[in-house]
């Protein structure tokens, strides 16, 4: 090829090019398109052998290639996905250091043309591969740089040349000064990525910023001591002080309880409540819940309502309480009730509603008006109107309410400290991909 013969150097420069390239501080790379010149970078000792596209599946270059020591870097123009499982597995089957880079071969490629998302791709189907960018845009173009700097790449590859009076430059190939522009580029692309695999270091300045449009929490009437904050006693309106408490604060896992009466339309402060993070108890028994339905084999929908009963606070669910999963409520109900391991639901009658319980899984004891029914999964009971009755387990069960229509504040429960408890229920929403994946 006259291009190639004509500008065919001795090894000596080739040397002389390596050496300059380490004292810069630098890995070298050499490609070789054919098996001698493996050979030759050997022995020069290049850091890494590159594969160009026009060599990807040129299997007999690549088993010369894969008997060496050193890592591999490949460019993958034009190549299918089939060939490139192929290589992947040939290198990897030889357990070689590989990268490989997504490339266009087009000389220039257009910028309509780069194919970025490409990359992407590359790091979906290869997530232990380090995926690279190499590819033949415009010389002035530094914004193909930027995107797959973007997208995670951290290995970029180049054409460079020097304008000479014999030779001139192709329309791929970048001048010093055009590669200075493009590793500026790609410089300020980096910066703009910030810190990767954490959260990035929050400021005070953002928080500030941030703060003064956050929503405030007032109180929509007057408010005693020793109320419980809720959404129908507080409304969240702009602007908001300092010392108060703000929407983002406001969560179903979060209990504000007044010490101090505020007037309706009042700011609520912090210094004002008492507070508790329920977040970690709530997450403890829905692990419990869920290991119960695991074992039960009890098939459910991918979104249903959860509802936690805990009649002496959620500090003591695990000794009284239940964890309810109401599946429909209309001229007839129907609920699923999982009880944990040694935990009591107390007494209670319902004047409204009549129901049955079937128990599907686990052992269930029952007391109806008085009378202990220990119960196995099958067993079926029905508790009709102003009948008191309670539940326990041994063990955990899960059994199957079936009732005419329920309705709040139907439940009448002996004890007056469960009936002067207005915040013994906790709603959730359960998917069924809590069955399976990480509580946070």
């Amino acid at each position: 090829m006259k291009r190639f013969s004509e500008t065919k150097i001795p090894e000596s420069d080739f040397l002389a090019m390596k050496k300059e390239v380490e004292n810069q501080g630098m890995m070298t790379i050499c490609t070789p398109f054919d098996e001698p010149s493996v050979d030759k970078i050997i022995e020069h000792d290049y850091d890494v052998i590159k594969i160009g596209s026009c060599s990807f599946t040129d299997w007999p270059l690549l088993e010369k290639i894969a008997a060496t020591d050193k890592p591999v870097i490949a460019s993958t123009a034009s190549a299918s996905f089939e060939q490139i499982d192929q290589v992947v597995s040939f290198f990897q089957h030889r357990d070689k250091e590989l990268c490989i880079m997504h490339c266009v071969g087009a000389y220039p490629t257009q910028r309509e043309n780069l194919q970025m998302n490409q990359l992407k791709l590359l790091q979906d189907r290869y997530p232990e591969l380090a995926i690279g960018f190499s590819t033949h845009e415009e010389p002035d173009n530094i914004d193909s740089v930027k995107v797959a700097v973007g997208m995670g790449v951290k290995v970029f590859e180049r054409h460079v040349a020097v304008d000479t009076p014999e030779y001139g430059i192709n329309a791929y190939s970048s001048t010093p000064e055009q590669i200075d522009n493009w590793l500026a580029s790609a410089e300020d692309a980096f910066v703009m990525s910030g810190v990767e695999g954490e959260r990035y270091g929050i400021t005070e300045k953002e928080i500030t910023d941030l703060r003064g449009l956050k929503r405030g929490a007032f109180a929509k009437t007057d408010l005693k001591k020793g109320d419980k904050l809720t959404s129908e006693n507080v409304f969240v309106a702009i602007p908001c002080t300092e010392e108060q408490i703000v929407a983002n604060d406001m969560s179903k896992y979060t209990e504000y309880i007044l010490t101090e009466d505020v007037p309706a339309n009042g700011a609520i402060n912090f210094a004002a409540t008492t507070c508790k993070d329920l977040r970690e108890n709530v997450l403890s028994i829905i692990s419990q819940v869920r290991d119960i339905i695991v074992k039960s084999h009890i098939a459910l929908p991918n979104k249903i309502e959860l509802e936690l009963s805990h009649h002496y606070g959620i500090e003591k669910y695990e000794e009284c309480g239940c964890a309810i999963l109401n599946c429909i409520n209309r001229e007839y109900c129907k609920k699923l009730i999982i009880i944990l391991p040694g935990q009591d639901h107390p007494f209670h009658t319902h004047v409204k509603k009549e129901e049955t319980f079937q128990v599907l899984y686990g052992d269930m004891d029952a007391v109806l008006d008085g009378k202990e029914l220990p119960m196995k999964a099958g067993d079926m009971l029905t508790v009709e109107r102003n009948v008191s009755h309670k539940f326990s387990s041994k063990t955990g069960c899960v059994f199957e309410e079936v009732s005419t229509t329920h309705y709040v504040n139907d439940s009448y429960y002996d004890d007056d400290a469960v009936m002067n408890n207005p915040n013994r229920k906790t709603k959730l929403t359960f998917r069924s991909d809590w069955l399976y994946k990480d509580l946070k």
